[in-house]
């Protein structure tokens, strides 16, 4: 703990030159093995007598003798830099693989208990740009302010994806046109942009916030090891999912909604509640929906599976029935039914980002 720095240097120093000696010893000449193996000596001499002066210099001797072999060049640095990211990169593709995977929430299906991408129009002008920078960190929330130069038409709205995360609209116009960081369906439902829309010149197409949705990592791990149980918020992939259509970017689109039936689970629903095996739904994550309390509407007749209250549906054995917790904006089971075991991705482990109420662990 007391033992001073050039002490320390000296003796790592040592090592290191006996670990080059280990190394390069089929390839160094005499002369040069015998220069290493006498700076050592004389380094472990002076550190015996604690000569301060005569450690440091034989140090010095030592570490230029050792450079001069193993010059430092621009190609050495490039390529402890590559190392370094090429091992980063396959670390993080292996936990992406095999334990946890980001997912990022696009709809409001589960909301309230999982945020989907949230417009808020507003007529007031954008705050500063120190504090817009702060809510995108902290809220993931950004502004936008699309104003239209001239007379004209809304004629389509185009999705542009910029990586896994990034989702931006191209309103495109008669005359002109406007990339948006906003998801299309944002921009409809609650900015109310719709084709066919007319604007006159200087009139707000769309202003206002958008807050990102909800981050999370899915847990790869313990379906391998624990089954899949009622409640669980699930992500799974829409692979043959007939009524979901696959993105032509990024083909067929991962869900995350709520695990309400298993393999041989007779579901019903009687607004606001929703019946399993013929008693109502146990465990808080239903009891929340059907409460009708704090943004929860209840579960709803709808589709084609559960659209009658007097028409249970069976789950399918090697099957789970998935439904939204917003089970009145919700396209999930009663729609395109169960999904089949093999498209479970994980279970929904936590919120990583916005900081907003839902981070941490999803309940």
């Amino acid at each position: 703990m007391f033992t001073p720095r050039y002490i320390k240097h000296s003796k790592l120093l040592v090592r290191h030159a006996q670990k080059y000696l280990r190394y390069k010893k089929d390839i160094l000449s005499d002369e040069d093995r015998g220069g290493i193996v006498g700076g050592i000596a004389a380094l472990e001499g002076a550190l015996k007598q604690r000569d301060k002066e005569g450690i440091k210099s034989k140090a010095e001797a030592l570490d230029q003798k050792l450079h001069s072999l193993t010059p430092v060049t621009w190609e050495s640095h490039w390529r402890e830099n590559v190392e370094v990211i090429l091992v980063a990169i396959i670390v993080a593709v292996g936990i992406r693989s095999y334990f946890l995977q980001p997912f990022k929430i696009p709809t409001g299906s589960m909301q309230p208990t999982l945020n989907g991408i949230i417009g808020h129009p507003r007529n007031e002008p954008a705050p500063n740009i120190a504090r817009q920078v702060a809510e995108f960190f902290i809220l993931g929330r950004n502004y936008i302010n699309v104003v239209s130069a001239v007379d004209d038409r809304v004629r389509y709205i185009e999705p542009q994806k910029f990586g896994f995360f990034f989702t931006f609209s191209r309103i495109i116009c008669d005359r002109q046109s406007f990339l948006v960081y906003a998801p299309p369906d944002t921009l409809k439902q609650d900015f109310k942009v719709t084709p066919g829309a007319s604007y006159r010149a200087g009139e707000v197409i769309a202003r206002g916030a958008v807050d990102t949705g909800d981050q999370v990592f899915v847990d790869k791990v313990s379906y391998n090891f624990v089954k899949p149980k009622r409640g669980d918020v699930f992500v799974f992939r829409t692979n043959d999912v007939v009524g979901i259509p696959a993105d032509p970017q990024t083909g067929a689109p991962f869900y995350i909604k709520r695990l309400v039936g298993l393999g041989g689970d007779e579901l019903r629903i009687e607004p606001p509640l929703l019946f399993i095996n013929g008693q109502p739904a146990e465990g808080p994550s239903f009891a929340r929906v059907m409460s009708t309390q704090d943004g929860y509407r209840g579960y709803a007749l709808a589709g084609t599976h559960l659209a009658e209250f007097n028409r249970p549906f069976q789950v399918p054995e090697g099957h789970f029935f998935a439904m939204g917790d917003n089970s009145y904006n919700s396209y999930d089971s009663r729609y395109w039914g169960a999904v089949q075991e093999y498209n479970l991705v994980g279970r929904g482990l936590l919120v990583y980002w916005p900081f907003n109420r839902h981070w941490g662990l999803i309940r």
